[in-house]
C-alpha cells in the first residue's frame, strides 16, 4: 500500500501542461490539463516510438547541450548494459534516449524555452555502474528513478543542485556508506526511496525536519537510535524495516503529522514500550512494530486508531490482556499478536474470526487456547517491571488530543 506517484502526474504539477497526449515510448500515458493551468507543454521522449523534438535554437539547446553532456558523462560511467539500453544514448538529441523524458519548460521568469530533460526512469535495466556529478547540470528534472540495478558507490554532493528534482528513487542496487546527507539539501524533494541498499549507521536527526511525504529506508543496515526529530516528520509513509535500529522510541513519537497512513519498524532491534501518543495516528492505516524486544502492556489509545487496517505486533514481548477497544477497531483487516506473553484477551477478540478479520495470537500464554507457549515460559513475564507511562483512568479518554 505504499504511495507512488504516476509519472507523468508528477511532471504535470512542475510544468504546465494544455496538449493531451505524449510522444515517444516508455511511459504509455495520456497527459491531459490538470487544475485548469494554462501554457502549452508535451511529454516527450522514450526513444522508442519517435525521434525526439526538434530543438529550436537559443537558451533550451544550450540546456540540452549541458544535458547531452551529463549524460554522456554518465554513459562512460556504466560498465555493464545487458539490455542494450544506452545503444539509444547516441547523438546530440538526448530526447530520443530511452529512459529520458523531455518535457517544455514553462517556468515563469525563465530564459528557456522548448524542451528540456524533465526526468530519467530506468528501473530494471540491469546497469552497472556509478552516478557522476555531471547529473547536477539537469536543473529541470524532477524525477530520477533507478530501482533494480546495479549502480554502487555514494551519491555525489553535487545533487543538492538538483533544485527542480521531486522523486529520487535508488532503491534495490549496491549503494552502500553512510546515510546520503545530500538527500536533504534537494530543496524540491518529497519522495526518498533507498531501500534495498547497503547504507550503514545512524540516520540524521535533519531527515524528519524536511518536507519529505515518503521516506523509505528499509532493508539496509542503518543502526542506533531513532532520532528524536522523528515527532517532525511530516511524511504519510514512513519504512524503516528489516534494518538494525535499537533503543526506545523517542518522546516525540506520537505527535507527527496527522496525515500519516504507514509507519513500519518490522525486524529492528526496538526496546521499552509503545508509547502511548500512539493514539494520535488517527488516520493510520498501517502499523507494524513486530519483530522487536517491546515490552509491558498495550497503552489504551491504541483504541483511537480507528482506520487502522493492518496492526502488527508480533514477535516481540508484549503482556497483559489483550485490550477488548483493540479488538473492536472497525477497519482491522489484520491484527497480529503472536509470540508474546499476552495472558488472554476478551469475548470481542474471538469475534474477529466472524468478522473475517485475520487474528494471529498463537505462541502467547493464553489459558485454555491451543499453540501457546510451554507453561514455563509463561512462569516469568519479561519486562514485568517495566514502568510504561500510563494516561490516569479518570478521565475518559479523548482520541486524537492526548
Amino acid at each position: 500500500m505504499e504511495k507512488w506517484w504516476l509519472l507523468a502526474l508528477l511532471l504535470l504539477s512542475v510544468i504546465p501542461i494544455e496538449a493531451g497526449f505524449g510522444v515517444g515510448g516508455g511511459v504509455g500515458v495520456n497527459v491531459g490539463p490538470v487544475g485548469g493551468g494554462g501554457g502549452g507543454g508535451v511529454w516527450i521522449g522514450g526513444g522508442i516510438n519517435g525521434n525526439g523534438p526538434n530543438v529550436p535554437s537559443g537558451s533550451s539547446a544550450s540546456g540540452l547541450d549541458r544535458a547531452y553532456t551529463a549524460l554522456q558523462a554518465w554513459k562512460s560511467a556504466i560498465s555493464e548494459d545487458p539490455s542494450k539500453i544506452l545503444d539509444t544514448w547516441v547523438g546530440s538529441d538526448v530526447c530520443s534516449y530511452k529512459g529520458v523524458f523531455c518535457a517544455d519548460s514553462q517556468y515563469e521568469g525563465s530564459a528557456a524555452s522548448g524542451p528540456v530533460v524533465a526526468g530519467i526512469d530506468l528501473n530494471h535495466a540491469n546497469l552497472k555502474g556509478t552516478l557522476v556529478k555531471e547529473l547536477s547540470s539537469l536543473t529541470e528534472m524532477s524525477l530520477l528513478h533507478l530501482n533494480s540495478n546495479r549502480f554502487s558507490g555514494t551519491i555525489p554532493d553535487t545533487f543538492k543542485d538538483l533544485t527542480s528534482l521531486q522523486e529520487l528513487d535508488l532503491s534495490n542496487n549496491h549503494f552502500s556508506g553512510s546515510f546520503p546527507t545530500v538527500t536533504l539539501y534537494i530543496p524540491s524533494l518529497i519522495y526518498l526511496d533507498l531501500r534495498f541498499n547497503s547504507f550503514s549507521g545512524p540516520i540524521p536527526e535533519d531527515l524528519f525536519n524536511r518536507r519529505l511525504d515518503a521516506i523509505f529506508l528499509n532493508n539496509n543496515q542503518f543502526a542506533g537510535g531513532l532520532p528524536e526529530s522523528l515527532g517532525n516528520s511530516q511524511a504519510s509513509v514512513i519504512n524503516l524495516a528489516n534494518n538494525k535500529f535499537s533503543g526506545n522510541f523517542p518522546a516525540s513519537f506520537g505527535f507527527m503529522s496527522t496525515k500519516l497512513k504507514e509507519i513500519l519498524f518490522l525486524n529492528n532491534q526496538l526496546t521499552g514500550c509503545i508509547p502511548e501518543g500512539v493514539g494520535l495516528f488517527t488516520d493510520i492505516q498501517v502499523f507494524d512494530v513486530s519483530f522487536n524486544s517491546l515490552m509491558g502492556h498495550l497503552p489504551d489509545t491504541i483504541s483511537c486508531l480507528q482506520d487502522i487496517e493492518v496492526l502488527n505486533l508480533g514477535h516481540n514481548k508484549l503482556s497483559g490482556v489483550l485490550p477488548e477497544m483493540v479488538c473492536s477497531l472497525k477497519s482491522l483487516v489484520n491484527l497480529t499478536v503472536a509470540y508474546n506473553f499476552f495472558s488472554g484477551f476478551s469475548q470481542e477478540c474471538a469475534k474477529l474470526f466472524y468478522r473475517n478479520v485475520g487474528f494471529d495470537f498463537s505462541l502467547n500464554c493464553i489459558p485454555g487456547r491451543n499453540m501457546q507457549r510451554p507453561q514455563p515460559e509463561c512462569s516469568l513475564i519479561p519486562g514485568g517491571g517495566l514502568n510504561c507511562l500510563r494516561i490516569p483512568g479518570s478521565k475518559p479518554l479523548v482520541c486524537g488530543s492526548l
